[in-house]
C-alpha cells in the first residue's frame, strides 16, 4: 500500500514502529526542529530522528501544505495521522483518505491531551479510536475502536505506552481491511483541552485525590509543582491531616495538605536541582 505517515512525538514514534515493517510509508512528514526539553535545545522530533532510524523519508515542513506537492506526487492510497501538533487543512484533507489515531474513546476527550485528561478526571477506562479525518476537532466516524482500563498506578507513560502498542495493533487491522466507518454519537462530548501551566499547580483548594491523579497525569513528561515550584514526581493520598496549603514533615513523611485530604509527597524534584525521595529532600531542608 502507498502510503504517508504524519506524525511527531514520541507516542506517534512508538505507534510508527509497530506498523512500519507492514505499513512502509514511503514519506514520512513531521514538525520542524525546535527547541525542546527543559534545556530549551533545538532538536528534530521523535518521529523525525526516528523515522530515518528506519530508513524513511522524512520531511519538515512549517506547514503540511509547504509539502503538498510532494504528496499528491506520491498519490497515497492512505494517510495515517498521529499526534502531529498541527492542522491539516484543505485541499490535503478531503483529497485523501486519512486516518487518524486518536488514544481515546471518542467521542469522549476530543482535543490536546486525551490521556492526561482522562487520568486527572478519575476515568476507569480510555483506548484508542481510528477515525477518518474531518475538518471539525476529532469528530469524524470511526472505523476502530478498542479499550483499556487505567490502573489505579498508572501514569502518563504507563498509560500511553500501552495505549500506543493497542493503536499499533488497531491500525494493522485496519491496513489489512476493508475498512468501515461508523458515525460518533452526538451525546457524551467532551474536549481534552491543551495542557496550560496552571494545570501543573497543585492547588490547595482542590481535593487530595484530585491532586494525586494530576501527578500521575503529567509524569514523567510535564511534571506537576507546588504553588512554591517544588516538584512533584509521585504522591499517594493519605490519611494524615495536614491544613490546606501547609507543606509539613511528619514521622519521616512529606505532607501536603488539600480541601480536603491530604497528600504524602513521595518523590519531589527542587527547582534546578535533581528529582529525590523525601527522606532526602527533608534531610536539606526545613520544613
Amino acid at each position: 500500500m502507498k502510503a504517508v505517515y504524519i506524525g511527531s512525538s514520541e507516542f506517534s514514534l512508538r505507534v510508527l514502529r509497530a506498523v512500519a515493517e507492514q505499513l512502509r510509508p514511503q514519506l514520512v512528514l513531521t514538525r520542524p526542529p525546535a527547541a525542546r526539553g527543559r534545556g530549551r535545545q533545538v532538536a528534530a522530533t521523535p518521529v523525525a530522528l526516528g523515522a530515518r532510524e528506519l530508513g524513511l523519508e522524512v520531511l519538515e515542513p512549517a506547514r503540511l501544505a509547504d509539502a503538498g506537492d510532494q504528496i499528491a506526487a506520491l498519490a497515497p492510497e492512505l494517510i495515517v495521522l498521529c499526534a502531529y501538533g498541527g492542522i491539516v487543512r484543505e485541499p490535503l484533507l478531503s483529497s485523501f483518505e486519512i486516518l487518524n489515531v486518536h488514544p481515546s474513546l471518542l467521542p469522549r476527550w476530543r482535543g490536546a491531551a486525551p490521556v492526561e485528561r482522562a487520568i486527572m478526571a478519575g476515568d476507569r477506562a480510555t483506548g484508542v479510536s481510528l477515525m477518518r479525518l474531518v475538518a471539525e476537532l476529532d469528530a469524524g466516524p470511526v472505523c476502530l475502536a478498542r479499550a483499556v482500563t487505567i490502573a489505579p498506578d498508572d501514569d502518563y507513560g504507563t498509560l500511553a505506552a500501552r495505549l500506543a502498542d493497542l493503536a499499533g495493533e488497531l491500525l494493522l487491522e485496519a491496513l489489512a481491511g476493508p475498512r468501515s466507518y461508523v458515525e460518533q454519537a452526538v451525546e457524551g462530548v467532551t474536549y481534552a483541552e491543551k495542557l496550560t501551566p496552571a494545570d501543573r499547580e497543585l492547588d490547595p483548594r482542590r481535593p487530595a485525590v484530585e491532586l494525586e491523579r494530576t501527578v500521575r497525569a503529567l509524569h514523567p513528561h510535564i511534571g506537576a509543582r507546588l504553588p512554591d515550584g517544588l516538584g512533584v514526581i509521585s504522591a499517594r493520598v493519605t490519611d494524615a491531616r495536614v491544613s490546606p496549603g501547609e507543606l509539613a514533615a511528619a514521622d519521616g513523611r512529606l505532607l501536603y495538605g488539600a480541601t480536603p485530604g491530604t497528600l504524602e509527597l513521595l518523590a519531589v524534584q527542587p527547582p534546578g536541582r535533581r528529582a529525590m525521595d523525601a527522606a532526602a529532600y527533608l534531610r536539606g531542608h526545613a520544613v
